[in-house]
């Protein structure tokens, strides 16, 4: 493929979404976009591999420019995901035993109120294309990668007699926090949990624990590298550079000395009511121990690491994109296809797990405590949330762009109150489409258009941080809290635990607003 298909290709898929001044406009800009790389030394090829599969591009463009396709959703279409937040929330403190066992016939029903009203509004044909959409590109690669981690973490086991003190939690955190940046927030969390757990069960007062493990290692860990949360890999593919996020090493050390700090003293003052009441861990071995089993389970999560690099690097490969540009793969129904890029990813992942469980001792995952139980309310939970909440980004990609939201503080508090609620990744990217329109001459180049490096930081640190304000704004916070429940540790209600995000977390935004983002 050379500048002149891509246009092209480019171009019909835009054809009839917008009008003709818009269109002219939109194209004549990558015209330019292809002379300026030229002009730098940069080759087609290389300039097409930046921007892009052309349809992939084409809807971030409409995302932000405004089809002619109705734009209004119906607001009154977000109720069934609302009600299944709703249940979530309510029905553990109601009817506890009763949702335990009927969770997937709960999640069915919100579903089935969702698809049929949708159906009336837009068609039985756009309605299975959407969940079919939502179904094969969103939610399977999410759970497979969760169902990956989860087994190869569960095949590596701490042994040792360190115990949970205030020193040594701060000190976990902090590893954890780093580490998630190098093998992603859910790597991070999923390796790091059950450690976590073991070394503070002596301990009574545990909650607040893995309520900051969720705040730092499941959330803001992942704001360094693409790797580290999925929005940021979405930015890598439009342009982004790879290394590029690093600039918000500042905020994330910023973040830590604060939230650290005030963990420490909460834990202090747990640590020292449990000492006083009579608990103490087993100090009676002279010296201190500490083993690691399953250790080669690191070659496993490696691969799993790779396979999430190479989803977001495969697309832009000539050998996986067809002569209009689109990225190859089994089409199933409509415009839905499952890539082979995501193929590709899927095997390594399920590869990966199966190669963990045959390789290691059952009696490792015995030690851990290793029941299938947190990974299947995830997957329940979380293919209701996933088809549910389709109505909400539609509505969000529709008005987004027609918000008035254009500096740092605007776009940080946008994306960050929506994302702790929906995906962040589209969330992130509606922000950073329509960041991209609005004519910014100095900044990051990106194939959305040039973006401001504050505003660009304001987006993903909304984006990957306040993903912390609820169990349901990111992958392992609701991983971290099912497995923290099964291994007796008692984690606060939905809304409890955004009564601590609220108090602890919000301050922190808005000191970060004061200092990184006005």
């Amino acid at each position: 493929m050379n500048k002149e298909t891509y246009i092209d290709a480019l171009e019909r898929k835009l054809w009839d979404r917008l009008d003709p001044d818009q269109l002219r406009d939109i194209i004549s800009y990558y015209k330019d976009y292809f002379a300026m790389e030229a002009a730098k030394g940069i080759s087609e090829e290389e300039t097409i591999r930046k921007l892009g599969d052309p349809a992939l591009l084409a809807k971030s463009i409409l995302a932000a420019e405004g089809s002619k396709a109705p734009s209004t959703v119906p607001v009154w279409l977000c109720i069934p995901f609302a009600g299944l937040l709703l249940c979530i929330a309510v029905m553990p403190l109601v009817k506890a035993e009763w949702w335990e066992s009927h969770q997937p016939l709960v999640v069915a029903l919100w579903i089935i109120l969702m698809v049929v009203p949708f159906a009336f509004v837009y068609g039985a044909g756009k309605t299975a294309e959407t969940v079919l959409d939502c179904i094969v590109n969103d939610y399977l690669t999410f759970i497979i990668l969760l169902f990956g981690l989860f087994c190869v973490s569960g095949n590596i086991t701490m042994e040792g007699d360190f115990a949970g003190s205030p020193r040594v939690n701060v000190g976990l955190l902090a590893l954890g926090t780093l580490l998630a940046s190098c093998i992603g927030t859910t790597g991070a969390s999923m390796l790091m949990v059950r450690p976590v757990i073991k070394m503070n069960s002596w301990r009574k007062r545990k909650g607040h624990i893995m309520i900051f493990f969720i705040f730092m290692v499941s959330n803001m860990g992942g704001c360094l590298t693409p790797i580290g949360d999925p929005p940021l890999l979405m930015g890598f593919m439009r342009g982004v550079p790879f290394f590029w996020s690093l600039h918000l090493f500042p905020v994330l050390i910023f973040n830590m000395v604060i939230l650290l700090f005030v963990f420490y003293q909460i834990d202090k003052r747990s640590y020292r009511k449990d000492i006083a009441n009579g608990r103490k861990p087993d100090i009676r071995k002279p010296g201190t121990q500490f083993r690691l089993d399953g250790l080669h389970n690191i070659i496993f999560l490696v691969m799993i690491v790779g396979a999430v690099i190479l989803s977001g690097v495969l697309p832009g490969m000539s050998a996986f994109q067809d002569a209009a540009g689109n990225v190859r793969g089994i089409h199933l129904f409509g415009e839905v296809t499952l890539t082979f890029p995501a193929l590709i990813e899927i095997v390594i992942i399920l590869l990966a797990a199966f190669l963990s469980f045959k390789t290691t001792d059952k009696q490792i995952r015995i030690r851990n405590h290793f029941t299938w139980g947190a990974i299947q309310e995830v997957a329940v939970l979380f293919i209701g949330i996933f088809i549910t909440m389709q109505p909400a980004l539609m509505l969000l990609k529709a008005v987004g762009p027609n918000l008035g939201i254009t500096k740092p503080a605007e776009m940080f508090w946008a994306t960050g109150a929506l994302s702790s609620f929906l995906d962040n990744t589209p969330t992130y990217l509606v922000f950073l489409t329509t960041a991209g329109t609005l004519a910014f001459t100095n900044g990051i180049t990106t194939t959305l258009g040039t973006v401001p490096t504050k505003v660009l930081s304001a987006i993903s640190c909304g984006a990957v941080f306040m993903g912390a304000n609820t169990y349901i704004g990111n992958a392992p916070n609701f991983m971290v809290k099912a497995i923290s429940d099964e291994n007796g540790v008692k984690m606060p209600s939905f809304f409890g635990y955004m009564l601590w995000s609220v108090a602890f977390l919000v301050p922190v935004f808005i000191i970060d607003m004061f200092v990184f983002f006005l």
